[in-house]
């Protein structure tokens, strides 16, 4: 069964909290489910408990999806990292959501707006070591709680190119699930019907966002941090750029789950309401376009 969801990252910003920080969620929300959202991810707007959470989500008919954990996998074991998750796994669990979506922060430019992307962190062959071990241990300790880890791969990270995304899935063990996220892996040079084609069987939640290649060209020629290339415009949704979500959603005929619209722009430039509407009216085409099950 497939479900639209969306992250509120499209109305107010998680790295730099300026950008939408004017938007209540209140809007965030009414608007998601005025143009047919069916859950939500979680942002930074959002109540963390519970109690407080689910009257507000609720109130909008709308399931919670789950949401983003920075695991320091480099820096603390996979014991540290799962007890430092307990209020996160308790949430999720609360809502009765299935994934756990997991990605790699130490030493991350994508937060920082004076780094440029060409400074991204890259492992070394021990961290690689240490980081697919404590990473699949991780995966075990949720897949016991009955939560799927879903792993992120994210512009700024140690995990960006296809060639790392290929590196982790090769060395972690088959609790460990992939997060296909098409604009990240196509601005970082990747195909991301290539990688829905290798790891269908491992694909559990699936993230879209377009591309439009001229700033992501420009963002790389003038050496912009991640940042910088938000604001100019480098992500817009889905058939507002250059991927082919037809042929994405080909590779994965028996998907089932949550894809949601993660795309970030600057909401003065892009106004939320319409484009999410538009990426949501696109998404619904190609996914009946590629003869997805409903």
């Amino acid at each position: 069964m497939i479900r639209i969801g969306a992250n509120p990252i499209c109305w107010s910003n998680d790295d730099k909290q300026e950008i939408g920080g004017d938007i209540p969620l209140e809007q965030c929300l009414s608007e998601a489910k005025a143009i047919g959202i069916e859950g939500m991810e979680l942002g930074h707007k959002f109540p963390r408990e519970a109690e407080a959470l689910r009257p507000i989500l609720a109130g909008h008919g709308l399931d919670l999806v789950g949401g983003w954990y920075s695991t320091f996998l480099l820096e603390r074991d996979a014991e540290h990292e799962f007890k430092a998750a307990r209020a996160h796994i308790d949430l999720l669990k609360a809502f009765g959501c299935k994934v756990f979506i997991v990605a790699e922060c130490t030493r991350t430019v994508h937060g920082t707006e004076g780094m440029p992307l060409s400074q991204r962190p890259v492992m070394t062959e021990v961290e690689w070591g240490r980081f697919s071990a404590g990473l699949t241990r991780f995966a075990d300790y949720l897949d016991r709680e009955g939560l799927t880890l879903v792993y992120h791969h994210h512009m700024g990270t140690v995990v960006q190119t296809e060639a790392e995304v290929d590196r982790m899935m090769e060395t972690t063990g088959p609790a460990v699930k992939l997060l296909l996220d098409t604009g990240h892996i196509t601005w970082a040079g990747g195909d991301p019907a290539r990688l829905a084609r290798n790891y269908r069987d491992r694909i559990a939640h699936v993230h879209t966002k377009d591309v439009r290649t001229d700033v992501a060209r420009e963002a790389e020629a003038q050496d912009w941090s991640f940042l910088q290339s938000v604001l100019a415009g480098v992500y817009t949704v889905p058939g507002d750029g250059s991927i082919d979500y037809v042929s994405v959603f080909r590779e994965i005929p028996d998907y089932s789950g949550w894809i949601v619209i993660e795309a970030e722009q600057d909401p003065v430039k892009a106004p939320p309401a319409r484009y999410v509407k538009l990426g949501f009216d696109n998404l619904n085409r190609f996914i009946d376009e590629a003869g997805l099950k409903r």
